[in-house]
């Protein structure tokens, strides 16, 4: 028995077509949960996204996805509406999820590339940051959360360590996590959760854009108790398991999904 099956439970992925979200979409609907991905994608990446989007429909639960810019207040407000039109008088959000990695890399203090400026900080934290709370407002305001709901972002290590050309990323996942513990203690009222997942070193597209991503991971490899990177896998996992009933006392806090990678 698929653990949400036939109980008109919606998971929103914020960033689901690739990397950590698309694997948290491809677990929440083996498991029965009817699945919504926002994403921003080309058009010459669309036929691998789209196999991957008829992957998750095999379990025959209902999908949506929009590929729109997910920060764009006009355009958030018109896909809440048709997620509502969708849900009717039962559907409801058990998960949000944010998964979007918009961001600028770039070094505070160089000879050959572009420094970091007000607006790369402001771009960044807004996109990586600031849009789960826009989001999650948006989706309350409607009356769309399931009685016991749940809010995950994603965060990294380098929440607490530096990392070169890592320093606007670095401070939106602190600000996302601040984000984070303050909707766990504001709306438990509403019954809604709120955690973040800290996710080992994985290769995503996300790290590969990182300028000594290579290093990073050889790195990795050697301090990890496991000697492998955490997959995407790994944490859809993990995500899977903070929608379960038995997760519902875990509120505001920084879970690792790393197999010990932080522990040196």
């Amino acid at each position: 028995m698929k653990d949400f099956q036939g109980k008109n439970e919606w998971a929103i992925i914020l960033g689901g077509s690739s990397g950590l979200g698309l694997a948290t979409a491809k677990k929440l609907a083996e498991q029965g949960m009817n699945i919504c991905v926002i994403h921003r994608n080309s058009r010459s990446q669309m036929p691998e996204i789209e196999a991957h989007f008829k992957e998750i429909q095999t379990h025959k639960t209902e999908f949506l996805s929009f590929n729109f810019d997910a920060l764009h207040p006009e355009k958030r407000s018109q896909i809440i509406f048709e997620i509502n039109q969708k849900l009717g008088a039962i559907g409801r959000i058990k998960t949000l999820v944010h998964s979007i990695a918009k961001g600028n890399l770039k070094p505070m203090i160089s000879v050959e590339k572009p420094i970091l400026q007000n607006d790369d900080f402001q771009l960044t934290i807004n996109a990586m940051a600031i849009s789960l709370y826009d989001w999650f407002q948006a989706i309350f305001q409607q009356k769309m959360f399931a009685d016991d709901a749940r809010i995950i972002s994603f965060t990294s290590e380098g929440n607490s360590k530096p990392w070169e050309d890592y320093g606007a990323v670095s401070a939106a996942k602190v600000t996302l996590e601040a984000i984070t513990r303050n909707i766990a203690l504001e709306f438990a009222k509403y019954g809604i959760r709120a955690n973040c997942i800290q996710a080992g070193v994985t290769n995503t597209q996300s790290l590969q854009m990182i300028s000594n991503s290579d290093e990073i991971k050889a790195h990795t490899l050697k301090r990890n108790p496991f000697g492998r990177l955490t997959t995407p896998e790994d944490v859809a996992n993990v995500v899977y398991l903070m929608c379960k009933e038995e997760s519902k006392w875990i509120n505001g806090t920084i879970i690792k999904v790393d197999g010990g990678e932080s522990l040196r």
